[in-house]
């Protein structure tokens, strides 16, 4: 059994795709403790029973139709139109509009690439520094995971068997304190060093207005038709599909009908590497828990952490780590099944769990030394590396007290799920 998980690892470490890994793993102990290995597809199948399972596919060819179509130009000219005026205005535009992405596409290295070429020069022509610059979008790109419809925050909820549409309030509040003390900063950044806006529009405010008045109600449609339940996560899935391309293939003509079916291939592509180690992670789990491992994990680390505020504390510095070596569909669908039986152990809310795993998640994009993030602009800015750590550094600062302030005081991620509760 032993040498059978080493080959395994070593494969791993050579390259081997991560859901044969999972597979492997799982169907090795399923022989080892006598059961037949077709269990490995029965949980491949109790997944696609899950009916929140179609909001992914459908939420992310959403986040690619928004990418490829001129709408974050269209967001960030408006935005900049309307709050360039304050010192710092222009980095409060960037950190919206790359949450607002972000939160669209699930994946923040599109989010750079799709922004960052338009941002950086901007930024810079508008008397930020460039390590204050570069910086800045290192860290807005992964920023917005707490927002729905974000899928790290779908897929957390298939996991952990918690309802979707609580966990996307539960983000709520946290994502915009995360966004506020990152705009905090950049408007004392605008205060010290005295600039305005580059001002990337012609024209008033009005005109403007009008230029994005069809993607400025989308967060609007999304998240209010979950909380006033008008939609369901899948139908407002299906809704935003619909909604974006009317929009930006019919209306605005911005992605052409040519292009459609290269966007659904590319998003199925995504999707299908997901599922694959979604459903692999969840046959490997079944094995953990026939095999006991969780449980013994349990006693040891209450032999060891004797207080929910220590189990917080080691929990946030694992997550970090995890955050900077996987990516984080990959660390949701293999660490969650481990973590969660432990946080319930110690009286932790899943919904509260699911906000400081994502928050941890996104920050991890960030911290050196291989923060996805830090490589990502490295490459997209052409920039040498050691100059993005440094680069990120007062961001990550930022994002790590305010993580702190989320995981000890939980009022932050459950007021808002327990206001929603209420009204209902």
């Amino acid at each position: 059994m032993i040498w059978a998980f080493s080959i395994l690892g070593l494969l791993a470490l050579s390259g081997l795709p991560l859901f044969l890994v999972l597979s492997g793993v799982a169907v090795t102990g399923f022989l080892h403790e006598g059961l037949n290995p077709a269990v490995y597809f029965a949980e491949i199948m109790r997944l696609t029973s899950n009916p929140t399972l179609i909001a992914i596919p459908l939420f992310t060819f959403a986040g690619y139709l928004l990418a490829e179509s001129n709408a974050p130009r269209r967001l960030v000219t408006l935005a900049d139109a309307l709050l360039g005026w304050l010192p710092g205005g222009l980095g409060i535009v960037t950190v919206l509009v790359m949450a607002l992405l972000t939160a669209f596409t699930g994946a923040s290295g599109v989010t750079i690439v799709a922004l960052g070429g338009l941002m950086l020069p901007t930024l810079l022509k508008s008397g930020y520094s460039e390590r204050f610059s570069l910086g800045l979008l290192t860290s807005s790109g992964s920023i917005g995971l707490l927002f729905p419809p974000s899928l790290p925050l779908i897929i957390f909820a298939i996991i952990a068997e918690v309802p979707v549409d609580k966990l996307f309030s539960a983000g709520i509040v946290p994502g915009l304190m995360l966004v506020s003390g990152i705009a905090l900063y950049a408007i004392y950044q605008g205060y010290r060093t005295k600039q305005r806006s580059a001002r990337l529009h012609e024209g008033g405010v009005q005109q403007l207005l009008r230029n994005a008045l069809w993607e400025v109600p989308l967060p609007i449609i999304v998240v209010g038709g979950i909380y006033t339940g008008l939609f369901t996560a899948v139908e407002a899935a299906v809704a935003t599909v619909v909604y974006l391309l009317l929009v930006e293939s019919v209306i605005l003509r911005d992605v052409k009908y040519s292009r459609l079916p290269g966007l659904l291939i590319e998003s199925s592509i995504m999707v299908g590497g997901i599922l694959l180690i979604l459903g692999s992670a969840m046959a490997l789990t079944n094995y953990l828990i026939f095999a006991d491992i969780p449980t013994n994990l349990l006693n040891w680390i209450s032999s060891t952490l004797h207080s929910k505020w220590s189990f917080l504390l080691a929990l946030n510095l694992f997550l970090l780590i995890v955050g900077c070596l996987m990516d984080v569909f990959s660390a949701l669908v293999v660490v969650v099944p481990l973590i969660l039986p432990l946080a319930l152990q110690y009286g932790v809310d899943p919904l509260h769990l699911g906000v400081i795993f994502l928050m941890n998640l996104e920050i991890g994009y960030t911290t050196p030394p291989v923060g996805l993030n830090l490589f990502i602009a490295s490459y997209r800015f052409k920039r040498p590396i050691v100059e993005l750590y440094r680069a990120a550094l007062p961001f990550l600062a930022i994002q790590l007290i305010i993580l702190a302030i989320v995981t000890y005081l939980p009022i932050f991620s459950l007021w808002l799920p327990t206001i929603l509760a209420k009204g209902h």
